[in-house]
């Protein structure tokens, strides 16, 4: 069932609903207060015919006495009087003595002749007063009134179901447009779809929408520069293979060995080259990561040392390390971690080994408690152009070190995970890598989204 169909069926039905309560109940109370009023004016004729008989001349008495007095009879409404003595001195229908008949006091009903009375009997100065309606005079009256009320009733709730069905096709008119709009875009069209004129209620819509808009074009656009980077950064290597290779194959004895040689050296910085992009590319893509494994510190340390380059006697820890997780998956804060002492490693001193240091921090970002994991170097360092370069794609001090995306995988990471990283030049010489990382009170920490 369509939106439209299914606002008109429910406020449509919820309208009438309402409207035909509101109806029945004032029916009813109409009815009553019609009864009501009639019964009243009953009534107040019995006591309006008693008081003008008591007003009656003496001789008028006289001539009761002989034959009963003729009052003028009315359609519908009928009157009786009685004397003291049970004696008929006046009426206004001769043939009704049952239904006139003195009876118990107050408003009663009464049949005959097939048709039903409304009988009000009162008495005043000895004189009995009896005053009837006909119930189908009073019931066409009734109808009369119902039907004066019901017609109006009638024509606002088909005015109002009008009213509601063009108020529902024209405030559902911008979905419409909106349903129109998107079916004729282009299906690489990827902008921001217009806001202009769009109710304030379909606004959030719209403006999810366009916020999905934008994370798409983010991961085409992701996904398009990961294979320009991976298309650009592996034609150089598998060039290199392939022409070692044919040498190998033309060449004999220690030239062929040497060219094999190579073409492995090739191939290792190949497949070095593939898992970081494929890692850069998980870290950038996925949208959710759920290790299972808490990101103990003490962990980190020692297998991000364990998984790196390093020989024990070459990376040296300094301090006690605090007993505390990271917020973030185990897996990603050790590749981290590992890149920065390649890093440190590939462009430090050979004469020198490399410290890591892990302080925890108050500082601001997205929680307020953060620990800093610093790794130093002896290196020359690097000068302030340099530093502002160092978390590019692909970008090297050496052309013949690295793949150029270890510091952009850690870059990558930190930010996913509301971390940041910062580099700097040692004021005795060196150079650190300063791994900032919010911390988690968990002992398993939540996964990121």
């Amino acid at each position: 069932m369509s939106l439209r169909a299914r606002l008109l069926l429910t406020l449509g039905v919820t309208l009438a609903l309402l409207w035909g309560i509101a109806a029945a109940w004032l029916l009813n109370d109409l009815e009553k207060k019609f009864v009501e009023t009639l019964d009243q004016r009953l009534a107040q004729s019995a006591r309006m015919v008693a008081g003008l008989v008591l007003q009656l001349p003496d001789d008028v008495w006289e001539q009761s006495q002989t034959r009963a007095l003729s009052i003028p009879p009315i359609e519908g409404l009928a009157c009786q009087v009685h004397s003291p003595q049970g004696d008929i001195i006046a009426r206004t229908h001769g043939n009704m003595e049952t239904v006139l008949a003195p009876g118990k006091r107050g408003h009663a009903y009464r049949q005959e002749g097939g048709n039903t009375w409304r009988v009000f009997t009162y008495e005043r100065g000895g004189l009995v007063i009896t005053t009837a309606d006909r119930m189908d005079e009073r019931d066409m009256l009734l109808n009369d009134v119902i039907r004066v009320a019901v017609v109006p009733f009638i024509v606002a709730l088909t005015g109002s179901l009008i009213a509601l069905w063009v108020g529902v096709w024209r405030g559902l008119a911008p979905l419409a447009r909106l349903r129109v709009s998107l079916a004729s875009r282009h299906p690489e069209a990827l902008a921001p779809v217009s806001t202009y004129g769009v109710p304030k209620e379909i606004k959030p819509l719209i403006d999810a929408l366009n916020s999905l808009l934008a994370r798409v074009q983010q991961t085409i656009v992701r996904e398009q520069r990961f294979t320009n980077d991976a298309a650009h950064e592996l034609r150089t290597p598998l060039t290199a293979i392939k022409t070692h290779l044919q040498v190998a194959q033309r060449a004999e004895g220690a030239a062929a060995k040497e060219a094999i040689r190579y073409a492995e050296a090739g191939v290792v910085r190949l497949a070095h080259t593939l898992d970081q992009l494929l890692t850069l590319a998980r870290v950038e893509g996925q949208m959710r990561f759920d290790d299972g494994e808490s990101s103990q510190i003490t962990e980190i340390v020692e297998y991000a040392i364990a998984d790196s380059a390093a020989t024990p006697a070459q990376c040296q820890l300094l301090g006690q390390l605090p007993n505390v997780c990271v917020a973030m998956p185990r897996e990603l804060a050790i590749t981290a971690l590992r890149n920065l002492i390649d890093n440190a490693l590939h462009h430090g001193s050979s004469n020198a080994a490399v410290t890591c240091a892990v302080v925890t921090l108050e500082v601001t970002c997205s929680d307020p408690h953060c620990v800093t994991f610093t790794v130093h170097d002896q290196g020359a360092g690097v000068d302030e152009a340099t530093l502002k370069q160092l978390t590019q794609r692909f970008w090297r001090v050496s052309k013949q070190q690295g793949s150029g995306l270890g510091l952009a995988i850690v870059a990558a990471i930190v930010a996913r995970f509301g971390g940041s990283i910062r580099f700097e030049n040692g004021e005795t010489g060196g150079f650190s890598a300063h791994l900032t990382v919010p911390t988690s009170d968990d002992a398993v920490p939540m996964s990121q989204t």
